[in-house]
């Protein structure tokens, strides 16, 4: 059990505050996923959280090293059990979207979403969400969803952005963890509301990427797929991440 506190609340008082299942607060663990993996496999509850000061080895997509400083940011994953698994398809975006809109006020601007999992502000990443299903017998017995948010930038870490000056990980995770519930309950494809919403926080919409495939970016469909203009018409991609042209 986690025994640590943040921004001097522990784990049960975070569970009291926010309406969960549990909530255990680490000083440092190799990855919040795993403690969550671990915790669910046991039988946690759906609204069970696990939070780190630290990360040793914090992950993003693809086995990324995700850099997790101590007192710097919100390292969290959260244990759900949803039913739909269309809806599971999507969780990244939809959860992105939520997240971005809840964490507008703290970071001082619009936050922009990058295809599939990040968030930017003042053209740095302020954040990034890792999905991970576990399945038995052809249904999901749960996911795990990791959050990682730059409270303050590390100095030392390029193209990272953090929240406004003054902004503490509380006031972030106050605003994360109702927003990312709400996402998680949403049944099925992205809706057409969504889909908008979206769209007007697409970082990547009618740019010019080198992949996951060469060509312009259009958006986003229904099944969170990005789809791009090639010279071969309009291609869905469901796997990779976006690369702009001029960051290649």
């Amino acid at each position: 059990m986690g025994d640590h506190t943040l921004d001097g609340f522990d784990g049960p008082a975070i569970a009291t505050r926010l309406a969960l299942s549990a909530c255990e607060v680490h000083r440092r663990v190799s990855s919040t996923m795993d403690v969550a993996h671990a915790a669910a496999a046991a039988g946690a509850s759906a609204g069970t959280l696990i939070i780190a000061d630290e990360q040793e080895a914090g992950r993003g997509r693809g086995g990324r090293r995700w850099l997790s400083p101590p007192g710097h940011g919100l390292w969290m994953t959260l244990v759900e059990r949803p039913r739909s698994a269309e809806a599971i398809d999507v969780l990244s975006l939809r959860a992105g979207l939520a997240i971005a809109e809840a964490l507008d006020a703290l970071a001082g601007e619009r936050v922009a979403l990058k295809w599939p999992n990040d968030l930017l502000v003042r053209a740095g990443k302020l954040a990034g969400i890792l999905i991970e299903a576990r399945w038995r017998d052809q249904r999901v017995e749960w996911v795990a969803i990791g959050v990682g948010l730059n409270v303050v930038a590390a100095a030392d870490v390029a193209n990272a952005a953090g929240l406004v000056p003054g902004a503490t990980r509380l006031q972030a995770l106050d605003a994360v963890v109702p927003a990312l519930r709400a996402a998680v309950a949403l049944p099925g494809a992205l809706r057409a509301d969504e889909l908008a919403r979206y769209a007007a926080r697409d970082a990547g919409a009618g740019r010019r990427i080198v992949a996951p495939v060469a060509g312009v970016v259009v958006g986003v469909g229904t099944a969170g797929d990005l789809l791009v203009q090639t010279e071969a018409g309009v291609v869905s991609c469901r796997a990779g991440s976006l690369v702009f042209a001029e960051d290649h």
